[in-house]
C-alpha cells in the first residue's frame, strides 16, 4: 500500500485544496481514531494547532471525525507541536494531533499525528491509516450513544510552561540576560516569552501578534533578518527564532550573526559529553548536516550517524540505538531526556544554560567548528518530479565524481513542497557552485519538458 496522503511530516498541502480539505480532515480523524481505538476504555485524542486561518476549518473537521468513531477530543488551541506531544502522554491520551505546516506560509497547513507515547507515527502506521482513509469505514462508526465528546483544556499553556521550565537547571537564573525571542506569529507566541520572563530574563518579544495570515511572514526561524537587527538594536545577548509550530529554532549571537542547528548540536554535545550525560557515543543528524560538524565530533571521539531528512527519522534512530541527542541543521534539536520530538524552546533553554554556566558570550559558546562551505538551491516543478530519468541520474553521478571524497552532493525532493533540493558541500567553493549550477540548469530543462 502506498503512503497516500502522508509526506515526511504527516499530511500537508494548501488549505482547502487536496489533501488539505475539511473532507480529508474528517476522514483522517475517523481513520486515525479507528487505528488507535484499543480496549474498552473511553478513548481520547489531544488536538492542537498553530495560528493559521485554516485551523478554524480543519480543527472542527478533525473533531467531527474523531467523535464519529467514539473518541473524546481534548482541544488545546494554539500550542507548540512538542507541547501537544507532551500533553498526549501527560493526559494518557491514545493519540495526539497538531494542525500545522511548520515553517510554511499561512496558506499551507498540515496534520501531524503522535502515538500515545508522544512520538510521531512510523511509516507503517501512517500507511495503515492511509488505507483506512481510502476504504469504506461507515460500518465502523460509533452508535449514537457512543459518540465522542469535545472539550477545551484551558490550562494547557500553563502545563507546558511548567514542563519547559523544569528542563532548566534549578540553580540557574536568566537575570542579567537580554533575550530577543521571535515567535514567528505562531504557536509559541504566548508560552515562549512567558517561560523566559519567569526565568528572570529581560525579554524582547517580536512576532507575537498572530492574525491568521502573518505566521512565518518575514519572521521566525526561516526569516531571521529582523530578529538579528533587533538583537543589535537592543544590545541583546542572544536572539532566538522559533518557527510556526515551535519545534525548531535558529539562534543569533550578540553580534546578530546566525547560529544554525549544527552549531547548536555541537555545543550541547560537547557539554553533555564532558558531563557524562551524552548517550550513544555521539549524535544523530541527517544527510543535510555540515561536514564540519562531523569532523568536529570525530576529533572528540564522538560519532555522527546520518539519517534521511526529517526529524522523525532522527528520533527513530535515536530510540533504536540509545542516543539522547540528535537533530537537523534547520534547527530541529531532539533531546530525548526532555522531549519526544524537536522542541525549539527547550533547546534554547539548554543553550542558555551553557551561556549561564560558562559565563561567555553566545558567539563563543555556540561556535564550535568551522563550517565547510555548503550551497543549497531549490528547483520548483509542476506535476511529476523530473529526477527519475537516466539522463538526470547520469548527470548526478558525474557531478558527484567531480566533488570526489572531499565533498558531498545531495539531491532530494522536498517532502512538503513541489521542490527539488540540491545541496553541494566541499572545501572548493568554485567547484561546488559549478556542480550545483550545472545540475539546476539540467533539472529545470527536464522539469519544463514534463
Amino acid at each position: 500500500m502506498e503512503r497516500e496522503f502522508f509526506g515526511t511530516d504527516g499530511i500537508r498541502g494548501t488549505a482547502n485544496s487536496w489533501p488539505m480539505t475539511a473532507e480529508i480532515a474528517v476522514r483522517a480523524g475517523m481513520a486515525a481514531g479507528l487505528q488507535f481505538i484499543r480496549g474498552d476504555h473511553r478513548h481520547r485524542v489531544v488536538v492542537g494547532k498553530d495560528t493559521r486561518l485554516s485551523g478554524y476549518m480543519l480543527e472542527p473537521a478533525l473533531t467531527a471525525g474523531f467523535t464519529s468513531v467514539g473518541m473524546d477530543v481534548i482541544l488545546v488551541g494554539p500550542m507548540p507541536t512538542p507541547a501537544v506531544a507532551m500533553l498526549t502522554r501527560s493526559l494518557r491520551a491514545d493519540l495526539g494531533v497538531v494542525l500545522s505546516a511548520s515553517h510554511n506560509h499561512f496558506a499551507d497547513n498540515g496534520i501531524k499525528l503522535f502515538g500515545p507515547d508522544g512520538y510521531k507515527l512510523s511509516d507503517r502506521i501512517e500507511t495503515e491509516i492511509a488505507a483506512r482513509m481510502q476504504s469504506d469505514i461507515s460500518a465502523l462508526l460509533a452508535k449514537p450513544a457512543d459518540l465522542g465528546r469535545a472539550m477545551r483544556l484551558e490550562d494547557a499553556p500553563g502545563r507546558y510552561i511548567e514542563a519547559a521550565k523544569a528542563t532548566f537547571p534549578t540553580s540557574y537564573r536568566l537575570n542579567g540576560l537580554k533575550i530577543v525571542i521571535d515567535c514567528a506569529n505562531g504557536a509559541a507566541y504566548k508560552v515562549a516569552p512567558t517561560v523566559l520572563w519567569e526565568l528572570e530574563a529581560e525579554v524582547i518579544p517580536i512576532a507575537v501578534n498572530p492574525d491568521g495570515f502573518n505566521i512565518n511572514k518575514d519572521c521566525g526561524s526561516v526569516h531571521t533578518d529582523y530578529m538579528c537587527e533587533q538583537v543589535v538594536a537592543h544590545g541583546a545577548d542572544i536572539g532566538i527564532a522559533l518557527d510556526g509550530d515551535a519545534d525548531r529554532l535558529i539562534v543569533a549571537d550578540e553580534n546578530g550573526r546566525i547560529v544554525d542547528g549544527d552549531q547548536l548540536m555541537a555545543a550541547i554535545s560537547d557539554a553533555w559529553a564532558e558531563s557524562g550525560n551524552l548517550r550513544g557515543g555521539g549524535i544523530v543528524a541527517t544527510v543535510m548536516s555540515n561536514l564540519g560538524l562531523e569532523r568536529h565530533l570525530s576529533a572528540k571521539g564522538l560519532a555522527m550517524v546520518r539519517t534521511q531528512v526529517g526529524d522523525r527519522y532522527v528520533v527513530e534512530h535515536m530510540r533504536r540505538h540509545g542516543f539522547n541527542l540528535g537533530g537537523e541543521q534547520s534547527g530541529h534539536i531532539v533531546m530525548s531526556d526532555f522531549s519526544t520530538t524537536g522542541d525549539g524552546l527547550i533547546a534554547a533553554l539548554q543553550i542558555l544554560a551553557l551561556v549561564v554556566a560558562e559565563k561567555r558570550p553566545v558567539s563563543e559558546v555556540c561556535r564550535r567548528f568551522e563550517a565547510v562551505p555548503q550551497l543549497l538551491k531549490n528547483v520548483r516543478y509542476n506535476g511529476v518530479s523530473p529526477l527519475d530519468t537516466p539522463q538526470i541520474n547520469d548527470a548526478i553521478q558525474h557531478q558527484r565524481s567531480r566533488l570526489g571524497n572531499e565533498g558531498r552532493l545531495l539531491i532530494r525532493p522536498s517532502g512538503t513542497e513541489p521542490l527539488i533540493r540540491i545541496m553541494a558541500e566541499g572545501d572548493d567553493r568554485d567547484l561546488m557552485h559549478s556542480v550545483v549550477d550545472e545540475l539546476i540548469d539540467l533539472i529545470e530543462t527536464a522539469a519544463a519538458a514534463t
